[in-house]
């Protein structure tokens, strides 16, 4: 049995496991809470009634954080057009080019957040599917990562724009900002979170969609959110 922290057993002594919390008192019980020596990412975990191995089921999407997440997004932007490339590089994307970063990826290289790629260069990028898909950083145009206006894209996840897609067991999870944010930013971040994740209840899913939605900081206790104020549940 994993023990526990003291910081973390004294975290959990506010937190009543038998309730559910309103999300502006569980961010401020999760600001109340003893601190790890690191700002810790805040995030939000959603357990979904859906089914992802049945493709009219699967949840995926991007929101844009009022705040942004906290996090200094390295962004790679794949791309033959030297214009956009010159683009993708005044935007603020930190690693840009086509074949030398398709055959650096191929290679096992990851150090980056997002990737980003202009749909005339897929032919190439696609086959990276089995290298970045595994890892979440494969383009998608579902998710605006597949697109000739990259500098609008760098722009937006520079922002403060987050990707977020259910996993195989129906699990979702997002970083929705950190433990140095005011309660009122972290409120608002985690509110168009959850909206946005409300909005992609696929339309054929007849059951229950959001079975539970906890808060949390990295090195924090989950505080269980009642998402009845929001008409999800």
């Amino acid at each position: 049995m994993k023990k526990h922290s003291k910081r973390y057993r004294k975290a959990l002594e506010l937190v009543d496991k038998t309730k559910t919390y309103n999300l502006k008192s569980a961010v401020e019980m999760l600001l109340k809470m003893p601190r790890a020596k690191f700002n810790e990412t805040v995030e939000l975990a959603f357990r979904l009634g859906v089914d992802p191995k049945q493709s009219d089921q699967m949840v995926r999407g991007t929101v844009s954080l009022p705040h942004g997440t906290g996090k200094q997004v390295r962004i790679l932007v794949f791309t033959k057009n030297p214009t956009s490339a010159e683009a993708a590089k005044e935007a603020g994307a930190e690693y840009v080019g086509f074949e030398d970063l398709v055959k650096k990826c191929n290679e096992g290289w990851a150090d980056f957040d997002v990737a980003i790629s202009t749909p005339d260069a897929m032919s190439e990028v696609r086959k990276l599917g089995k290298v970045l898909g595994p890892k979440g950083l494969m383009p998608n145009p579902k998710t605006g990562t597949v697109t000739d206006d990259v500098a609008k894209a760098v722009k937006e996840f520079k922002a403060g724009k987050v990707e977020y897609k259910v996993d195989k067991a129906g699990n979702l999870q997002m970083p929705v900002g950190k433990v140095s944010f005011t309660k009122e930013q972290l409120v608002e971040n985690a509110q168009s979170a959850i909206e946005a994740v409300v909005k992609a209840r696929p339309s054929s899913l007849k059951s229950k969609y959001i079975n539970n939605c906890v808060i949390s900081a990295t090195m924090s206790p989950s505080i269980k959110l009642d998402l009845k104020e929001q008409g999800t549940i």
